[in-house]
């Protein structure tokens, strides 16, 4: 038998909304109407989920964090304490711009560090490390391992998030998993 969704009592759970088998939703957390969240996921307390966001299976959001409409996630994403998103350029409390929310992606297996800001309407590869207070102003390739404001890339990670350390040959291996992975033109790519 599949565990069932397990909410606090002190969640507030608009409807309609998806929610999938084996998600846990702890304190005072806000899951809106029309937001998405797949199967085994953890919702920390505080966190809100706002309309028409999308989560994978095994997305993990920490305490704090506000999931604004735009934000899209797919599979086994790590979202730290406190992060942020956003999902207007250039907002104005007297202005309406909600025809101009901008789409956010976080791609398989990406981590989103404590602290660190999205700024709307770009894609962070899988597997990607985004550092504790970064703030991300562009797109991010997959693997690449991203600090500072506005954030640098600085290197590559692993799957397994470890930093990796190239050859003469452009190759390194992961020192958890001994996976293989080859820096290529386009990017990284795991062998």
């Amino acid at each position: 038998m599949e565990p069932l969704v397990q909410i606090h009592p002190t969640a507030v759970i608009d409807k309609p909304c998806q929610i999938g088998k084996g998600t846990s939703i702890w304190h005072f957390a806000h899951i809106m109407s029309e937001a998405e969240i797949g199967c085994d996921c953890t919702i920390g307390q505080n966190v809100v989920v706002f309309p028409h966001v999308k989560l994978g299976r095994g997305v993990k959001v920490q305490n704090n964090v506000s999931i604004y409409t735009g934000v899209i996630c797919e599979e086994d994403v790590f979202l730290g304490p406190s992060c942020v998103f956003t999902n207007v350029i250039n907002p104005r409390a007297f202005i309406n711009r909600k025809d101009e929310f901008k789409q956010t992606y976080i791609r398989k297996g990406a981590t989103i560090g404590a602290n660190a800001t999205i700024v709307c309407g770009h894609e962070i590869g899988a597997y990607a490390l985004i550092g504790a207070g970064a703030v991300i102003t562009k797109d991010v390739k997959a693997y690449a391992l991203m600090v500072g404001n506005p954030a640098i890339q600085i290197g590559w990670v692993s799957r397994a998030g470890l930093r990796l350390v190239f050859d003469s040959e452009d190759v390194a291996q992961c020192p958890e998993t001994k996976e293989k992975y080859k820096l290529t033109d386009k990017g990284l790519c795991c062998l």
